[in-house]
Order: C-alpha cells, then sequence, then structure tokens
C-alpha cells in the first residue's frame, strides 16, 4: 500500500470525506443525466464554472494515474533486484502507462473486464491479512496512552485524504445507470463508509504488528511478512500491484471520457472530441492522457503527485459544495421531495467546505505552482473554443 497508509496520526481525512460524500449524494439525488460534478457547476454558475470543475478533477485523475504508477514501480522493486534502480522505475512505469493507454484506445470491454479480476485478486490478501491480524490487536491499541500529537498535521491530512478520494467520478456516469437518483447517493454514501472502514482495520493491524520504531519505514508488505513469512509478504506485494493496476485501468478509461464530455458540451476544442474510426473510442483524450500522465510520472515523487492529486480535488469539491444551495432552490417541488436530502440544513456541507479550505491551506506552494499550470493550460483550451463557437455562431 502506498505510504498515507503506513501513518498512525489522527487526521479529519475520514470526517472530511464523509461530509464531502454525503454532499456530493444529495446533488446526484437531483440528476438522472451523465456529467456529474460538471453538470452540478454549471447549473449553478454557468458553463466556465463548469469547464473548470470537470477540468480540475481530470487533473486531479491524472496525477493520481503518475502518483500510483509510481508506487507500482516500487512494489515490484521489492520483489526482485531486477525491478530495483531509475532505469528499471522508467522502463515500468513507461510500459504499464503505453500499455494501458493503447489497450484503451482498443476498446473498453477487456479493460473493463481486467478490472473486475484485479478487484478479486487485492482484496482477497487485505481481508486474510485482516483476519490472521486482528488477534495481535489489544486494548492499548485502540486506546493508545500516548498523547495526542497534531504536529504536521495537517500535511498528513493532506496526504490522507488522497487515500479516499474518487467518489464524485460515481456520479458520472448517471445516464447509463439505472434509477440513478435512488441508486448513486446510496452508492456514493456506501464507497466513502466502506473504505473508511477498511482503511481503518488495515491501519489497526498495522499499528498492533510494527513497532513504532519502524513505522517511518514500514509498509503492508512487513504486516504480510510478519504474520505468514515470505509467502505473507508476497501475498500482500502482489496485493498491492493489482490493487494499484485495477486503479490505474480505471482511470485511463475514466479521465479521458470526462475531457470527451467537455469537447462534446463545446466546453474544450473540437479536436478533443474526436472518434476513432475503427474502435469508436475517444482516442484523442485517451493519448493525451497517457501523455501527460507519462510525463508527470516519470519528473515526479509519489507524495508530490499526491498531494498535488487532492489539491485538485479539494478545487472541485469546494464548486460542487457551493452549487448546492442554487441547485435546491432551482430544483422542482417534486425533485426536492424525492432528494436525498441531507438533515441539519447546510451544516454537513459547511463543515465539509470549511475542511477542504483549512486542508488547502496546508498544501506548499510548489503543489500551488504544478496545480496552477495545468489549469492555466485548461484554462487557454477552454479560451480557444469559446472565441472558435462564438466565431461560428457569428458566421452561420
Amino acid at each position: 500500500m502506498p505510504a498515507f497508509l503506513r501513518c498512525r496520526e489522527r487526521s479529519p481525512s475520514t470526517q472530511a470525506c464523509s461530509a464531502l460524500g454525503y454532499s456530493c449524494a444529495e446533488l446526484a439525488s437531483y440528476y438522472d443525466r451523465t456529467g456529474g460534478p460538471v453538470i452540478y457547476a454549471t447549473e449553478a454558475f454557468g458553463p466556465l464554472a463548469g469547464f473548470s470543475t470537470g477540468w480540475v478533477i481530470y487533473l486531479a485523475r491524472m496525477t493520481a494515474f503518475a502518483a500510483n504508477a509510481n508506487v507500482m514501480a516500487t512494489y515490484l522493486a521489492s520483489l526482485s533486484d531486477v525491478f530495483a534502480g531509475e532505469l528499471a522505475r522508467g522502463i515500468i512505469i513507461s510500459a504499464v502507462t503505453i500499455g494501458l493507454t493503447w489497450a484503451n484506445v482498443l476498446g473498453v470491454r477487456d479493460g473493463v473486464r481486467t478490472m473486475g479480476v484485479f478487484t478479486v485478486l487485492k482484496v482477497t490478501p487485505l481481508v486474510l491479512m485482516v483476519l490472521l491480524g486482528l488477534q495481535h490487536v489489544t486494548g492499548s491499541t485502540l486506546l493508545p496512552s500516548a498523547p495526542f500529537v497534531i504536529d504536521q498535521l495537517g500535511g498528513t491530512t493532506l496526504l490522507l485524504i488522497y487515500a479516499y478520494v474518487g467518489f464524485e467520478t460515481i456520479a458520472v456516469t448517471a445516464g447509463e445507470t439505472s434509477q440513478p437518483r435512488s441508486t448513486l447517493p446510496k452508492a456514493l454514501v456506501g464507497t466513502v463508509i466502506g473504505t473508511g472502514l477498511l482503511y481503518f482495520v488495515i491501519v489497526l493491524v498495522f499499528v498492533s504488528i510494527i513497532s513504532e520504531s519502524q513505522y517511518a519505514s514500514a509498509t503492508l508488505v512487513d504486516v504480510g511478512r510478519a504474520l505468514a513469512g515470505t509467502a505473507g509478504a508476497f501475498a500482500i506485494t502482489l496485493a498491492a500491484v493489482f490493487s494499484i493496476g485495477g486503479n490505474l485501468a480505471g482511470s485511463m478509461i475514466a479521465a479521458p471520457r470526462l475531457i470527451f464530455s467537455l469537447a462534446e458540451n463545446r466546453l474544450l476544442p473540437q479536436w478533443f472530441g474526436h472518434v476513432h474510426a475503427k474502435y469508436a473510442t475517444p482516442d484523442r483524450c485517451i493519448l493525451l492522457m497517457g501523455a501527460m500522465a507519462l510525463v508527470l510520472a516519470l519528473t515526479g515523487s509519489f507524495v508530490k503527485l499526491a498531494v498535488a492529486s487532492s489539491v485538485a480535488r479539494l478545487l472541485g469539491y469546494l464548486i460542487c459544495i457551493a452549487s448546492l444551495p442554487a441547485i435546491r432552490r432551482s430544483a422542482s417541488a417534486e425533485a426536492r421531495k424525492k432528494a436525498y436530502r441531507l438533515k441539519g440544513g447546510y451544516t454537513i456541507p459547511v463543515i465539509g467546505f470549511l475542511i477542504c479550505i483549512w486542508l488547502l491551506m496546508q498544501s506548499k506552494t510548489e503543489s500551488w505552482i504544478a496545480v496552477s499550470i495545468l489549469i492555466a493550460i485548461g484554462a487557454v483550451l477552454y479560451g480557444i473554443e469559446t472565441r472558435t463557437g462564438i466565431r461560428g455562431n457569428g458566421e452561420d
């Protein structure tokens, strides 16, 4: 597992994602169209906000892909010295990124099936590890006597939240989901709760098995080794590789189609709306995703890329939460009656909004610079399409 699962510090990550998840659940209950966050922002604040939201969520998925490609190289290096070293790291990242890019240009059917297989292969070893490790959990683990230290809490939380985010993309496929107004809110809430519980028991086993002096360098592979020797370490390593592989495959399927959707709605130049004549896939968007992710993966570390991904997502979440009041007001009486309505008025959204602001304030300057450059690229593309669209309409 990535470095964020090695941390024992308490943080508001779970609370933040719970507030965000519930807010997104209510937003999803108002719409049955494909687009998710892009629709919410567009309906509330107009096309520019819709584009900005879609673009930053795309950036979050793309930088997350680059971060996870780095982690896959790290775990493969732990299997054999053949995979160790900078050259091997570059080859692994390039092979995985180029391979998934090309596979998605050819079609998505096999990619979806592969994700299902990856899910089974990654979950089984983790469940076995938890079952074997729970016997080592004691009262002192659940209620530690050490004082609560808040030093560097903000930076740790910004990295930890990377483990929980991604649920917002569930709503992007609303138009292809059966009864989305009732199904998607349940899926969003269930995803956040399920993820939080899984990470809780995994970290609980980790801190029960690994000594405190080893927290900084140990991984779940060390937990597997302590529980089941070499076989346990090998199983957890493979679980990590399969988990990351499934994540990468999912990102390569979803993120390019978000860009394609923006082009279809004339928020990006129509060049991005190209569909491959033979394979009927958004080939240019897929190639763009692969190229950008490859460059970032080869030039950045996991921590830097993960934090940049979190920053981009938090910006998108802020816009989504801010759109909730306008969407509530504009919804019909029947829609409001059927919506997944949050209790306490705007209490939960406000909590989520404030936590997002606080987390963004913990980000370092280098993360803001990186995200700002990528946002500026999107703004230029949006400006090109806007001017071209206006000119085209005038000629018509």
